[in-house]
């Protein structure tokens, strides 16, 4: 069965021991990973045990297809539940996946990990239609996300946060949930055991140098219309390896937040007020620069924008021409047009 958003959280705390199967997938590689994590520690406390966490490899069960199911069957040797992780899946396991649902032998959990499975994928399809399965998507994080991810570990540091660090580091911090929380730990280091309250100097001084704030950069430069910083930033994103959709997607949240203020405007808010209504708040720091878009840019422009940057992404993702290049000429041609 497909999980909705709103049970995910039960799930990480107790899967049902009816479900023999758990698919965990998205383009956010951290999340796919931590998710897989905490359910198979639901088994198996220790991960790296071999008596209780069996882990056959991708080669062995093309050859064939029966080893997962034996896996599976197999008594731990150590009592209790066995756990059965599989990482990295694509639609190959498929065959392999339906032996394990459609068997009743032995009271194994199959752990399932892949990335961004299509709609389409025969494997994403068998665990959404099973009954005694779940399939989990992972998905960059969003603004909410975060905010919940720093108040998450902060707390558990014994650490609060005042607004102007929270939005800072809502802002900078990236779409991987692993590289997020690494970021959100070097901080935690960064107060000690002092504990007290996170400051924006404090936010500033370790998170800042990350992924995402580059991606913000750009965003920022289209919205601005400042093209020499775009293709400045543009080229340091491509030769970091950064991916085109991140790149679009960045874009489209921050056009989206000036949609949202534009909406308030037209309701008789003037910018500042319109702007103070956003969540998460919008860092003060930027404030200024963020009233003056929202005043440039229209409604009716945005919604334009947006349709540019989705063809785009379809592009990417269809075409088979350069994903570099066709977000490049996208984001040039609103840059343009932001002038």
């Amino acid at each position: 069965m497909k999980a909705k958003p709103r049970d995910i959280p039960a799930i990480l705390k107790a899967v049902d021991p009816n479900m023999r199967a758990v698919l965990v997938f998205g383009r956010d590689d951290g999340l796919v990973r931590e998710r897989a994590e905490k359910i198979g520690k639901q088994i198996a406390p220790d991960l790296s045990d071999p008596f209780q966490v069996a882990r056959p490899g991708a080669s062995e069960i093309k050859e064939s297809p029966s080893v997962l199911q034996d896996e599976m069957a197999a008594l731990s040797m150590m009592g209790g539940r066995r756990l059965v992780r599989l990482e990295g899946a694509g639609n190959e396991a498929t065959e392999a996946v339906k032996l394990v649902l459609e068997s009743t032998q032995g009271d194994g959990l199959l752990v399932i990990t892949a990335g961004d499975l299509k709609p389409t994928s025969s494997l994403r399809k068998l665990l959404e239609g099973a009954k005694n399965a779940i399939a989990i998507a992972c998905y960059e994080d969003s603004a909410q996300d975060l905010m919940g991810l720093v108040q998450q570990v902060l707390s558990a540091a014994g650490l609060t946060a005042n607004q102007d660090a929270v939005a800072y580091l809502v802002d900078n911090l990236g779409g991987d949930r692993m590289i997020s929380r690494s970021e959100l730990d070097k901080l935690v280091l960064y107060k000690g055991a002092e504990g007290g309250q996170v400051t924006i100097e404090d936010a500033k001084a370790c998170v800042g140098d990350t992924a995402a704030l580059g991606l913000n950069q750009i965003a920022e430069a289209v919205t601005a219309g400042n093209l020499k910083q775009l293709e400045r930033f543009l080229e340091r994103a491509w030769t970091a390896g950064e991916s085109a959709i991140a790149i679009i997607r960045t874009l489209q949240n921050r056009l989206m937040r000036i949609h949202l203020a534009r909406g308030f405007m037209d309701q008789g808010m003037n910018a500042s007020e319109a702007v103070g209504k956003l969540r998460p708040p919008v860092f003060f720091g930027e404030r200024d620069k963020f009233m003056g878009e929202v005043s440039r840019w229209s409604a009716r422009k945005v919604e334009t924008a947006l349709d540019i940057l989705l063809e785009a992404e379809l592009a990417c993702k269809t075409t088979g021409n350069p994903a570099d290049v066709i977000c490049a000429r996208a984001l040039l041609r609103l840059a343009k047009a932001a002038r």
